[in-house]
């Protein structure tokens, strides 16, 4: 009855809600969501929760002490205060200071330099200096090359003059995030009329052979990208080629530019794309030295916790080196520490398999070519239509998510006094983590023999990968290689985890033959032994149960010695009866 009347007056609606909490305080209702829903109420005022959830153009005021119904004429009485609490310790809210943060994250990142250093990640000068002086003397190489493979043309003399080549260097040492131990990735970039098969394999391979300076030469002709090995100096150097189809090629060539790249070949365009790739990066990145020592981390990161290495399946230097570019790129004025964890909390909940695409600000819109046949599908930042090259399987997909996750965790709050860097770097215990390994041991006669053999099978580890996850589920593949000190012959030992909870009983045998069929197919040197088995994480080898990461490392190449290919003289096809070389064996 008294609510109806209040609604005939037309009384505010903020008194009406002060009236029936007075009522319901009288009468010793509680004001939940059972009881307090008057359904003569308008429904913005049988709960005033409500309100949050409906606006209306009710004002909300702030809250008030309750108001009591002390006579008929509804009107209002505010009781006085309650006592003080007794007296007690007051409360003190300091605010952070903005200048205290930054200096604790500074704090952060100076110890991850410090990590960096300790982890001797940054070649000493010396080391930079003799590198630099590698490519100084091979790039004068390369320009005597150019020319004298005009005059074996019989170009005019001012042509000859004006002929030049040069070297271009990408991967790890292009983007000054290489180690002391690390190799160089050098492309030769060659005139219009300077071929691969002659001129490349077999005069530039003479003229480098003949340097005191150049030994364990080597051609790998049937790679994805064709290119030489060799050893400068000690410093071992992968040499790949590219045809422009220009007279002389700038000593800093732009590969970005439509004119040089105009109907260049096949291969050339695969040649090209490591140097256009660290090219787009070094452009895009705001600032490069936290780029170079955030990617440095990162990779510290991935190899310790197993997730790197793409002939394992796991991510490559120019996957990480994608990756690391997109999240600087994003955050332009993050320092070291905020961009790692950054790294972390963004690809650790990424939508695969939405690609990760790298460009800049002046690429126009559309025009991608969806990827569907990868896990991970990162875009090269050089072109819109091609993906990085990917080996990811469904385990190594959820080894990565996994490291990812926990480098979140442990990065999310970096500013929690008790955070130590040193963790997220742990090795990962595959010793305690899996309970049985499939051992995969290869072996040849002598040491050369098995690097050729080793380089080969590790090239093929993704189809015993993807055999392994047929049979068995998930598997973990190490990429650290370790020894059996018991055999007396060279070999190579790999141990991968085993998925738990599997039933124990695997036919090895089986899949081992299915494999040796694989490997065996066209293989072109003498091919080494390969063995399978199933052993307890109780019978690993003594280094490989420390999980300290401390195997030991076989590049994944051919360095076959020259003594062990026939050699095939070769004359030049432009002056008759002039012998250039001798060519290597495939």
């Amino acid at each position: 009855m008294i609510l109806s009347r209040l609604f005939d007056r037309n009384v505010s609606p903020i008194f009406l809600v002060n009236f029936v909490k007075a009522y319901a305080y009288h009468s010793n209702r509680s004001l939940d969501n059972n009881n307090f829903n008057d359904a003569r109420l308008p429904y913005h005022f049988a709960d005033p929760r409500r309100l949050l959830l409906n606006p209306s153009p009710v004002v909300v005021v702030p809250q008030q002490p309750p108001v009591f119904l002390v006579n008929p004429n509804l009107i209002p009485y505010n009781p006085p205060p309650p006592p003080p609490p007794p007296p007690g310790p007051p409360f003190v809210f300091i605010p952070l200071n903005p200048s205290v943060l930054i200096q604790m994250e500074e704090e952060r990142s100076m110890s991850l330099r410090q990590l960096i250093d300790e982890e001797g990640l940054v070649p000493s000068a010396d080391e930079e200096e003799k590198r630099r002086d590698v490519i100084r003397k091979l790039e004068q190489i390369v320009m005597a090359w150019a020319k004298k493979v005009a005059w074996q043309r019989r170009f005019p003399k001012e042509q000859i003059a004006e002929t030049s080549a040069t070297v271009l260097t990408y991967g790890s040492y292009g983007l000054g995030v290489h180690g002391s131990e690390s190799d160089i990735d050098a492309l030769c970039v060659g005139p219009y009329f300077a071929t691969m098969a002659e001129d490349f394999f077999v005069v530039l391979r003479n003229m480098l052979k003949n340097r005191p300076e150049v030994t364990e030469i080597h051609c790998v002709k049937d790679a994805k990208v064709p290119l030489m090995r060799l050893k400068f100096d000690g410093i071992l150097i992968d040499l790949p080629f590219a045809q422009l189809k220009v007279l002389s090629v700038p000593e800093n060539v732009d590969v970005l530019n439509p004119f040089f790249l105009k109907d260049i070949d096949e291969t050339s365009w695969k040649s090209l794309s490591g140097v256009r790739a660290n090219k787009c990066i070094l452009q895009i990145v705001p600032d490069l030295e936290i780029f170079q020592s955030v990617l440095r981390c990162i990779k510290l990161w991935a190899k310790c916790r197993g997730v790197y290495g793409n002939l394992n399946g796991f991510l490559g230097g120019v996957h990480l080196a994608t990756l690391v570019a997109f999240v600087c790129q994003t955050n332009s004025t993050g320092s070291i520490s905020s961009i790692v964890s950054s790294f972390f909390k963004t690809y650790a909940f990424w939508p695969w398999p939405t690609p990760v695409m790298l460009h800049d600000s002046a690429s126009p819109a559309g025009g991608y070519r969806n990827e569907t046949r990868s896990f991970m599908p990162i875009q090269l930042p050089s072109s819109r239509h091609e993906y990085c090259h990917s080996n990811i399987t469904k385990s190594t997909f959820f080894k990565i998510r996994a490291e990812l996750l926990r480098a979140h965790n442990l990065t999310r709050d970096l500013l929690r006094p008790d955070f130590d860097w040193h963790i997220l770097f742990e090795r990962f215990p595959y010793s305690r983590k899996y309970g049985r390994f499939v051992k995969v041991y290869l072996s040849a006669s002598n040491q050369d023999e098995l690097g050729d053999w080793t380089g080969w099978v590790k090239s093929r580890f993704r189809s015993l990968i993807l055999k392994l996850e047929e049979v068995q589920g998930l598997c973990d593949p190490n990429p650290c290689e370790y020894g059996d000190m018991d055999a007396a012959e060279p070999n190579v030992v790999f141990y991968w985890g085993l998925q738990p909870g599997r039933a124990n009983y695997l036919d090895i045998k089986y899949v081992e033959k299915d494999f040796l069929e694989n490997i065996n197919n066209s293989y072109q040197g003498s091919p080494g032994r390969m063995e399978l088995s199933i052993i307890q994480a109780s019978q690993l080898s003594s280094n490989a149960q420390s999980d300290t990461g401390t195997g030991k490392k076989t590049k994944a190449c051919w360095k076959i010695n020259d003594y062990h290919q026939p050699r095939i003289p070769v004359y030049s096809q432009h002056m008759p009866h002039y012998f250039i070389g001798y060519m290597e064996a495939n």
